[in-house]
């Protein structure tokens, strides 16, 4: 369970506001007010705390649980804001839509695709192919990866294959509109991790005994009990 000590504010609480914040496309101010509604005082930058914290730590302990993707993969990146400045969200998606990797970077450039890639092949295995559009930063990243690394991949650019993750950005970027955008290149990282951890479970991606038949919600709290204290 998420170590809470030292908080004034009931684990339910918590979990039901850094769920809200990172599955719905609501501000930390919109939780405050739908808080007090229902008879529980917590400030929005509380809430903002407890996203940063709590996040990151469940959507690591959801990979342990994450259901094997497939093995045709299409990459893509798109961009967000952070202290007014736009920074680039890495993602794959496998041909059915199954979310297979992501990873925030400063820059969009061959350095952090190759970061990118390395991370979605150690936790993901090595796929057969992978579809990208036609930048030239990342056809480099996955060719000299490949080299490397001595392994088989079949390398497409062709961009309207690409349609899949293009469409599956929009559901991690619906989320972060009302957000208007990060104070800080960590806090982006953290409450990302719990977008798309929302957004997996959602497709159906968790694959925790016992969790067959449970609601979304559900899944999550399950997930959360997971988790033991440091």
């Amino acid at each position: 369970m998420l170590n809470t000590k030292g908080m004034r504010f009931p684990l339910d609480v918590i979990l039901v506001c850094i769920r809200w914040y990172a599955a719905y496309p609501l501000s930390y101010r919109h939780l405050e007010e739908m808080m007090e509604e229902r008879g529980v005082q917590v400030d929005h930058s509380t809430i903002n705390r407890w996203a940063i914290r709590f996040l990151p730590l469940l959507e690591k302990v959801f990979r342990k649980h994450k259901r094997t993707v497939g093995e045709s993969w299409r990459m893509d990146e798109t961009y967000i804001l952070v202290k007014g400045v736009w920074k680039y969200i890495y993602r794959a998606v496998d041909k059915a839509g199954k979310t297979i990797d992501f990873l925030l970077t400063a820059k969009r450039d061959k350095k952090a695709a190759m970061r990118f890639f390395e991370k979605a092949l150690k936790t993901n295995g090595i796929p057969e192919k992978v579809t990208m559009d036609k930048s030239g930063a990342n056809k480099s990243a996955i060719d000299q990866i490949v080299e490397y690394k001595d392994i088989v991949v079949e390398v497409r650019q062709i961009k309207y294959l690409n349609n899949i993750v293009e469409q599956d950005h929009r559901a991690v970027k619906r989320n972060t509109r009302p957000m208007l955008g990060f104070k800080s290149f960590r806090a982006a990282a953290n409450v990302l991790a719990g977008i798309e951890l929302m957004h997996m479970i959602r497709k159906g991606q968790m694959a925790m005994p016992g969790c067959e038949g449970m609601s979304f919600a559900n899944q999550f709290y399950a997930l959360a009990g997971q988790i033991r204290p440091a």
